[in-house]
């Protein structure tokens, strides 16, 4: 029977690698089952490598609250560069461009973020975040499996069938990445277009007279 709280230590989070340029995402709401409001932690080993990708927030309007718990950041907000030592906060309204390295070895930074006046959803991205790095990982058959369960959450969204198609043809799977990139298309026919022109992840499929042109 549940307590009525959880305690999970930075450690004991899963290190999912995102992308080339060093940002690990530690995934918090996900761990914690967390409902209300939006938080997770990126931690860097080296300096120089992203604790904070570049971005806006333009689309979700999420105003983000960042605290560096250990190391030290470099922020990049617009044209303002923000040293912030370890208990340093920083607050970014939604449409103002961030992003952050490492300063130091060994840095994290957690981000609590949500919509103000509006109940907290939790974001499609976040799905696609684990299913990418297992991906990463040669881990297919739990990439698959998390890629899913966001469409479940998300049945009306093209991104998850997208990316489901992504994971589906790096597998070997042409039908099943096919049907997931169909359906993408049909709920955002010229936003799968534009991305699936350069990406990588579907050159085995690319022949294929179903593949969005």
């Amino acid at each position: 029977m549940s307590r009525g709280y959880t305690v999970a230590h930075i450690d004991e989070l899963e290190r999912l690698p995102v992308d080339e340029e060093g940002l690990t995402w530690r995934p918090v709401r996900r761990r914690l089952g967390i409902e209300a409001f939006g938080v997770n932690a990126y931690t860097a080993e080296q300096p120089g490598q992203r604790v904070v990708e570049e971005h806006r927030e333009a689309q979700n309007e999420h105003e983000e609250l960042y605290l560096v718990a250990s190391g030290r950041a470099t922020f990049t907000v617009e044209d303002d560069e923000v040293d912030a030592p370890a208990g340093t906060f920083v607050f970014v309204q939604p449409g103002t461009l961030r992003g952050a390295v490492a300063a130091d070895a060994d840095t994290t930074v957690v981000a609590i973020g949500g919509k103000r006046g509006e109940a907290f959803r939790p974001s499609g991205w976040e799905w696609t975040f684990v299913a990418t790095s297992y991906q990463r990982q040669g881990r297919l058959e739990e990439a698959r499996a998390v890629m899913r369960e966001g469409i479940e959450r998300y049945p009306d969204a093209w991104q998850g069938y997208y990316n489901l198609a992504c994971i589906e043809t790096r597998a070997g799977r042409r039908e099943e990445a096919l049907a997931a990139l169909e359906r993408a298309a049909e709920l955002d026919r010229a936003g799968v277009a534009t991305y699936a022109a350069e990406d990588e992840d579907l050159d085995a499929i690319r022949d294929d007279p179903r593949f969005p042109a």
